[in-house]
């Protein structure tokens, strides 16, 4: 009780610089976008960094070579299944009947024909996904996304997204129940380790690693992928059909791949014809030439040579 009122004495400041940034700033991510935090974001970052090059990101790899890729599907279906319900508040919160219903949807047939979420025959019955948290639910609200914050160990955030993030370590039901529960600290532990290592193994996956170590500046990067991403999943762009702008080449949350409309080395490009080749193939038949238009004028007569070629007679002399 004494920890939820302490959260509660730090979580009230914080929310109220946040609605007045969003009576204050225009525009969802305009301030994010400036990065008056830039010089604080910047030093998390490096610290984020250092603590994934030195632990994070071995033990994910160790995780990825000794676990095969079935059961790690496995694993990420079940940290997926058990956001259903927070997910299921939100949509409610935001007027979402359809998208809530998806949620419970999900929840009960993944926790029950799915064993404890270790599969997804929702999705195969046509509940698609429909993932929704604290931060989207104040941006319907029209709460501001205030200026981007790099979060310790979380990463990439906004002010409104902390503080969302921050409300659902005591409101989401799962975690409402694991804090509660009777069981040994430890457990406890072991669920948050496992979780932040699952996740980890899904940004490898989506190809994360390979997008930061190939940008000049791997921080900006990561800001602008992060902003795109959230204005997708604000606009319910998974609903739309479309794809989400971070997504083009960019890792997104949940450990979903890259897509990128650009086709690989080898593919053929759609609707281009091949060059075609005058010259004839190694064993292959000469190619047909193309027949050349009649004329309908007489040819006219190849002029004769006086000069005979070698090896033919002499031309007869005509007498005198």
């Amino acid at each position: 009780m004494r920890s939820r009122r302490t959260a509660a004495k730090l979580l009230a400041p914080i929310a109220g610089t946040l609605l007045l940034s969003a009576c204050a700033t225009p525009g969802q991510y305009e301030l994010a976008k400036r990065d008056p935090l830039e010089k604080f974001n910047r030093g998390m970052w490096a610290v984020n960094q250092g603590a994934d090059k030195a632990l994070i990101k071995p033990v994910s790899q160790v995780y990825r070579a000794v676990t095969p890729k079935p059961v790690r599907h496995g694993v990420s279906n079940v940290f997926s299944n058990l956001s259903e319900p927070w997910s299921f508040v939100n949509n409610l919160l935001q007027g979402k009947g359809e998208r809530a219903g998806r949620n419970m949807a999900r929840f009960l047939i993944n926790s029950t024909v799915g064993i404890a979420g270790l599969w997804d025959p929702a999705s195969k019955l046509g509940a698609r996904p429909a993932p929704e948290d604290l931060g989207q639910t104040l941006a319907v609200w029209g709460v501001n996304g205030g200026p981007y914050l790099v979060l310790p160990l979380l990463g990439p955030s906004t002010l409104r997204d902390g503080i969302g993030s921050g409300v659902a370590a005591y409101a989401d039901p799962v975690k409402y129940a694991i804090n509660n529960a009777s069981f040994s600290v430890w457990y406890k532990r072991g669920y948050l380790a496992m979780y932040i290592v699952d996740a980890r193994s899904q940004l490898t996956e989506s190809g994360g690693d390979a997008f930061l170590e190939s940008s000049l500046d791997p921080y900006a990067a990561a800001r602008s992928a992060y902003l795109q991403l959230r204005t997708a999943e604000i606009a319910d762009q998974d609903d739309q059909g479309g794809t989400p702008p971070a997504a083009n080449g960019v890792p997104a949350p949940g450990g979903s791949a890259p897509t990128t409309a650009a086709p690989l080395p080898g593919d053929d490009q759609p609707g281009t014809p091949l060059p075609q080749s005058s010259a004839p193939l190694p064993g292959g038949d000469a190619p047909a030439q193309p027949a050349t238009p009649q004329s309908s004028q007489p040819s006219a007569p190849l002029p004769q040579s006086a000069a005979p070629l070698p090896g033919d007679e002499a031309p007869a002399t005509p007498k005198t």
